[in-house]
């Protein structure tokens, strides 16, 4: 690295880097930074090191627990809130000479694409478009895709799931993340980088409503029959029955905290049915209002390469 540079840093570093290398630090991990700002984790890495290099001067010290600020890192930060700040008031302001976008929008999805995805977004669209009243439905995976046809949410943002019908919906790719098996962390297999899924068919296998037809399909290639030892209806529930060792389970990896980590071992997941593909759906033959086509826009609007999937660092 050179020198630090004010006239680089001006002309080449845009706002979406800096309020990432804000996330970086106040996540303490790139990869959960990534999540939090709709990026790819690679994506998320490369920025900052190319800030890094434009700034001529390390910015975050790396550890095995994750990153924090370096000296100077903390000094950029604290510019960048202010810079953030100003950005924020900037809004607030003008937005009172602007009418912007007024109606309502409705939003359907499942807890296990709100928590990690969904909850900011909806955040920044709300402060965006304060005149908007949303409507937020939290229901289960196979739900999504009726309440979008029934006409009761504007949208529904889905996993990909075995046998579900999309018949009345134009379907949109959003984005992607993997599943992840995790075992208690004495168990057999907590040793091992990864599973198969014949492997978990040995153990009790926790199962939330979502995943119990890729379990099935998945059996049935391997000619047996599957039934779950648990069935719970949150990804939470089943996290908590691994921990207190009564069994194993699949999960979204953006599940995964760090206080999942070290209470679980985390592994990599062997079958192609591990990605988990998460899509848009919108009503077919039914225009969107302006509300809801500015939410889409801002799901799809996202710099980077949203096709890998999330890892932690």
């Amino acid at each position: 690295m050179g020198t630090f540079n004010r006239l680089h840093l001006i002309r080449q570093v845009d706002l979406f880097t800096l309020r990432l290398f804000l996330s970086a630090i106040e996540e303490r991990q790139i990869g959960r930074a990534a999540i939090r700002e709709n990026i790819a984790a690679s994506t998320a890495t490369k920025r900052i090191q190319v800030l890094e290099d434009i700034a001529g001067i390390q910015l975050l010290e790396r550890g095995p627990k994750g990153v924090v600020p370096s000296p100077a890192g903390a000094v950029l930060a604290r510019y960048v809130r202010q810079i953030m700040d100003s950005l924020e008031d900037m809004r607030s302001e003008i937005t009172e000479f602007t009418e912007g976008v007024r109606g309502q929008l409705a939003i359907a999805s499942a807890r296990t694409i709100f928590v990690p995805f969904l909850a900011r977004e909806l955040g920044e669209y709300s402060r965006e478009h304060p005149l908007v009243s949303l409507s937020v439905h939290d229901v289960e995976n196979a739900d999504i895709v009726q309440q979008v046809v029934h006409g009761e949410a504007d949208i529904g943002v889905f996993a990909a799931a075995y046998e579900l019908d999309l018949d009345g919906v134009d379907v949109t790719p959003y984005r992607q993340d993997r599943l992840v098996a995790l075992v208690p962390p004495n168990h057999w297999l907590s040793e091992r980088a990864s599973v198969t899924f014949q492997d978990l068919l040995l153990e009790n296998l926790i199962a939330v409503p979502s995943m119990l037809g890729a379990y099935r399909a998945a059996a049935r290639r391997l000619a047996q029959e599957f039934e779950p030892s648990y069935t719970v209806r949150s990804a939470g529930v089943a996290i908590s029955l691994v921990r207190a060792g009564l069994g194993v389970t699949v999960q979204p990896e953006c599940l995964v905290t760090r206080e999942v980590q070290a209470s679980a071992a985390v592994l990599e997941l062997a079958e192609p049915w591990a990605v988990r593909k998460i899509h848009i759906a919108t009503a077919r033959g039914r225009t969107l209002s302006p509300a809801a086509r500015g939410f889409v826009r801002q799901l799809l609007d996202r710099p980077g390469d949203e096709t890998e999937h999330l890892t932690y660092f």
